[in-house]
């Protein structure tokens, strides 16, 4: 299947050994917005059960917009409804405003989604399940009914990678009767659609396709958990790499000023690229070690990475894991990665063979702590690129003089 270039910037290609990825159709320039995209498909990714929640958490479900997924204002979080939008069927699902509700019921909370949704919370088949599995019958119940109200974008869903595997097709056989017990209350031009093929290829490709909304940083203890996950089918071309080109940046709690939608995500490239270089993302922060990054590519993507990086730091991650487990069984704090690499830097400024990507840890990490973001410029002025590097996940701006400056508001 062919597939639309998404901007004059770039062009999907068939890469060897990598799939389809997305290609420089013309020399890009550090911090240039290469891709805008919005996404055909939005689930939460907190629990459907609210029983599943811990005491910790109980209100974390109210805390953002079930349509557009902002943070709701403090006076329509917990659980008064005295000033909340809610859902005038369910009474349970809740909106930022009037306008989000009418957008969400005529595609994101459909009549059907409401019974849906609510029939399970009834019911609670789910209870005493994974996270994982209560996240995944929201993707299927999301993804059911973009078939019925928008079958040309359900047909970009499947188009996109992924095959089932084992655990795919295990969720999907635990989850396609649920699935399936909903087919009395659909609309009719879905009652035909419900199969456990069907169910087993949408998980496959909700698993190497979603990409996460995030929560904001905590300012406790650094951590930032996802609100929901999209589906963007443009994005969803970005191949990854450990030491990417480009770095994605989403403003879900902001009013962008371009007209564009919260929920889109940018793509800005991190330094200048030459014609026909493929752009890649991170599918993690870069500050992962080597072992966790080829461990997590290989569970959530399916692949080996071999990127330079990875080779570099193959010949020498066994002796660290080595130590580090030692350590910690020792009893020893472990040096954080990012101290490892800045040390590495310094130490290597004769001769960096055995780590000659440091400066990219230097020049493009965000150095705030527990953050792991990457730094990329401020889009370009004319043919001028800034000087001021925006971090993708604290919104922390920095100048070239290193004189740090305050996050972007919206």
């Amino acid at each position: 299947m062919s597939v639309a270039a998404p901007s004059s910037l770039l062009k999907v290609e068939e890469i060897q050994g990598r799939g389809r990825g997305m290609v420089a159709s013309q020399p890009l320039k550090a911090g240039q917005i290469v891709l805008r995209d919005s996404p055909i498909l939005l689930y939460s990714a907190l629990p459907l059960i609210p029983q599943s929640l811990s005491s910790s958490s109980s209100t974390l479900a109210s805390s953002f917009c079930d349509h557009c997924f902002r943070t709701l204002p403090s006076s329509l979080q917990g659980d008064s409804s005295s000033s909340a939008v809610l859902c005038p069927s369910c009474r349970h699902y809740r909106f930022c405003s009037s306008n989000c509700l009418s957008k969400a019921l005529n595609s994101s909370h459909s009549s059907w989604v409401c019974q849906a949704l609510s029939h399970f919370q009834a019911n609670s088949p789910l209870i005493g399940h994974p996270l994982e599995l209560q996240v995944q019958a929201q993707f299927l119940i999301a993804s059911y009914n973009l078939a019925n109200i928008s079958p040309s974008d359900f047909q970009i869903l499947l188009s996109l990678h992924g095959s089932p595997d084992d655990a795919t097709i295990s969720a999907a056989q635990f989850l396609h009767p649920l699935i399936s017990s909903l087919c009395s209350i659909a609309p009719i031009g879905l009652q035909n659609v419900f199969s456990l093929e069907l169910t087993s290829a949408l998980l496959a490709k909700d698993k190497y396709n979603a990409f996460g909304l995030m929560q904001p940083v905590s300012v406790d203890d650094g951590q930032r958990s996802v609100r929901a996950y999209g589906i963007y089918p443009y994005a969803s071309f970005f191949n990854h790499d450990c030491l990417p080109n480009a770095c994605r940046f989403d403003y879900v709690d902001s009013n962008p000023p371009d007209g564009s939608n919260n929920t889109d995500i940018i793509v800005r490239m991190i330094h200048d690229v030459p014609q026909g270089r493929e752009i890649c993302l991170s599918y993690f922060p870069v500050n992962e070690n080597y072992a966790s990054r080829q461990k997590r590519l290989m569970e959530d993507y399916g692949f080996t990475c071999n990127c330079d990086r990875c080779n570099v730091e193959s010949n020498w991650s066994d002796n660290d894991d080595t130590i580090e487990e030692d350590n910690a069984e020792d009893g020893e704090e472990v040096m954080d990665e990012e101290d490892q690499y800045e040390n590495m830097a310094a130490s290597d400024t004769d001769n960096n063979n055995d780590f000659p990507h440091a400066y990219f840890f230097l020049r493009y990490m965000c150095d705030r702590p527990n953050c792991g973001g990457t730094l990329a410029p401020l889009p370009p002025q004319v043919d001028s690129t800034s000087n001021v590097m925006e971090c993708n996940v604290c919104g922390k701006l920095k100048s070239d003089d290193e004189q740090d400056e305050a996050p972007m508001e919206d």
